[in-house]
Parts: structure tokens; sequence; C-alpha cells
């Protein structure tokens, strides 16, 4: 078997330049400059707020009371006035006396327990529990059994024993090939194409496209004005118009008289005196003069300010200013600390570690010490083949 080397160039040298980068430019802003003129500090507060007097407000603390002289009140309440002890004589008992005399003579009757449950003497049970001493037998043992009995002997048969065979080394050469050495016979391929998409430089200067998607895939289009029907002049018809209808030709017409109205006779009496034209209605609610109500406005309790308004508050008349003193900053000073004593550097890694030799690639050589050349392909890519020291057989 041989092993191949195979020594190729990177594509990240070839494919990722590098490029210059611009730095974008910073903005700097404009310098400050405070304007001209006084700030005016007035205010809506200032100009609206009139001061009036406040007059302190009255405490709704109770009286404090004074102590009381310390005296015997000679007084009866009403309790003992109206709950007094009465005399109430002791009740009688009604209970009749009864003396009670033990009995001299000695309690000799029996219970039911001692009558029912006579007193018999205990015997103790016969024990059927087999002795505890090991019996000899008199007769030989008796080894015979239901196995011995029922199995059958049957003779084996002679096994057969095949010779063995002796080992004989074939003349043909051995075939090494693999499929993996079939299929793949070191033929070098079509490299991969980047799917990276080009890199274009955006500079500041570059004018913006405004072009997207979506107005390269909908471009508009011309749209064809919508068709007018044309309408048929109006030619009027030739000759005169007959307005004669079938009513107008078949209606025959008759001489009627007006019907008369049959109205019925009225019995109503002519008076000469004038209508008196009142109700209940009228009398009872009569039309009264009435007026609008005019608008009621409260008396301002506050008058208005005559005077200049003054513009000092309780806040600045009360404020008293005061000296500010700094506080003591505790921070350490950055100043390094320096010790006599020298630094001991010696770490775990410094004493556990192992230098191991560092091997160079044999692709860095002209001609690697080891490896015979064999080909160049179409790309230029050398191809070694590592030399295998010959192995004695004994």
């Amino acid at each position: 078997m041989r092993n191949w080397c195979l020594c190729q160039i990177c594509t990240c040298g070839s494919d990722y330049r590098p490029y210059e980068v611009v730095k974008q430019p910073r903005h700097i802003p404009e310098e400050y400059k405070p304007k001209q003129g006084k700030i005016d500090l007035g205010t809506t507060y200032k100009r609206d707020f009139n001061p009036y007097e406040v007059q302190p407000v009255v405490k709704v603390r109770p009286v404090e009371r004074q102590p009381v002289q310390k005296g015997k009140l000679d007084t009866v309440p009403t309790y003992k006035d109206d709950y007094r002890s009465w005399d109430i004589q002791k009740c009688e008992l009604c209970k009749p006396e009864q003396a009670y005399h033990p009995p001299d003579v000695k309690f000799g009757n029996s219970t039911t327990f001692q009558d029912d449950y006579v007193p018999r003497e205990i015997k103790p049970r016969q024990s059927f529990k087999p002795c505890s001493m090991v019996k000899s037998s008199v007769g030989p043992f008796n080894g015979d059994t239901s196995h011995r009995r029922d199995y059958v002997p049957h003779q084996l048969q002679v096994k057969f024993a095949r010779a063995k065979e002796v080992y004989k080394p074939t003349d043909q050469p051995f075939e090494d090939l693999t499929t993996h050495r079939n299929d793949f016979q070191g033929f070098t391929g079509e490299s991969a194409k980047i799917c990276r998409p080009a890199h274009t430089r955006v500079t500041p200067n570059a004018q913006f496209k405004g072009s997207t998607e979506f107005r390269d895939s909908f471009q508009p289009w011309e749209i064809p004005p919508p068709k007018v029907k044309k309408v048929a002049e109006y030619v009027p018809p030739q000759g005169s118009m007959q307005l004669n209808s079938t009513s107008h030709l078949d209606y025959v017409p008759y001489q009627a008289s007006r019907a008369v109205a049959i109205r019925p006779v009225s019995h109503r009496r002519k008076s000469n005196f004038p209508f008196q034209g009142k109700s209940t209605m009228k009398e009872d609610f009569p039309a009264w003069e009435s007026c609008r109500q005019g608008l009621i406005k409260q008396q301002q309790q506050i008058p208005n300010p005559s005077g200049k308004f003054d513009g000092l508050s309780t806040f600045r008349s009360h404020f008293v200013p005061h000296e500010l003193i700094p506080v003591e900053s505790c921070k350490p000073l950055n100043a390094a600390v320096k010790s006599s004593v020298p630094l001991d550097d010696v770490t775990m890694y410094s004493i556990q570690y192992t230098p191991k030799k560092q091997e160079i690639c044999p692709a860095s050589y002209p001609s690697p010490p080891g490896y015979i050349f064999e080909n160049t392909n179409s790309q230029g890519h050398k191809f070694f083949r590592k030399i295998i020291p010959a192995v004695k057989a004994f």
C-alpha cells in the first residue's frame, strides 16, 4: 500500500485579499456662542400670583383640663341607691333525717360468678411433638430413586472425526485492490465554485442608486385611454306630429247637468249678541308678566392688588446661603507600591510544561526528505510518495 501526501495552496490567501479601509469623517459640532442680552426670568406664576395676608391656623386641640384635687368623695352612686341589700331569711331543708347503721353480721351471700365458675384442677395436655433424638436404622440404606429406576441407559454411537487439512499457500499473487482504490483513482476533479457575491466597495462620494426589486419588476405601463362610445346624432322625423289618441278619437262628449249638493237644512238661530270666548281654562290660568332672571354673580372676597408685585418668595426670604465645604476624598493614591522582596514568578505552567519538538511541514521543503516526487497536475500541485522501509520476513 502507498500513502499519498497532497500539498495544496490555501484558498484563503487567494480569495480574501486585504482592502483599504476608509475612515468615516467625524462630525465636528459648531462652537457654542451665547446670545447677547439679558435673560427674561419672568414666569406666569410670578405674573399671576397675588400675595395675601395669611392668618395662623387656629388649633383644634381641646383645652387642657386642670388636675382634680385629691380628697374623699362623699356621695352615693345610683347603683347603691337602686340596688340595696335586703335581709333574706335562710330556707329550711325538707329532707327527712336518715341515720345509717351498718350491720354487725358478716355478709355471707355468694355471687353469680362464684356459683357458675367452680375452680377445677388443671391437667397438662399430652405433647405430640416428635422426639429430637436420632434413631439409627437397623437395615442397610436403600439409595434407589425413581430416576434410577426409570432411566434406561443407551449405547452412544461413535462420533465422526474429520481429518485436519494441511494448509497449502496459493501460488497466485494477492489481489489487494479495494473498492476505494478501484473507484477513486486519484484523478483531479473540478475545483469548487465560489458562491460568494462580488464585493462592491461603497464609497461616500458614490451616487446612491434608488432602484429596488419592486421598482425593477413593476415598471409603469402606458394605460390606453378609455374608449368613448359615440352617440348617434338625433335627426327629427319629417312631417307634422299627430296628437290624436285612441281615447281622443273614441270619446263622445255628452251634455250633463251639474250635480246638486244634498246639504241638510240648517236650523241655527241667528243672534245679535257678541260671541263670548271665555272658558274655565282662560279664567283659571291667566297670563302673568314674566322677565328673564339675570346672572347671579358672587361678590369678590379677595380684593385686587393695588401696588406693584414684589417677586420675593418665602424660599428666597427664608433661605440662608452657607459656604460649601468639599468632602474629603478617601480614594487611595495611584502611586505604585514598591517592594524590596524579589518577585516570585514561578508558576505551575513553568514547572509542569514539557517542551516538545516542533515538527516542520514537509511541504515547505523543495524536495521533502522521506518522500519521492511523483508528478504535477494541471493546477500546479505536486504529489509525493512516502518511502516505506523494507521489512525482512523471519
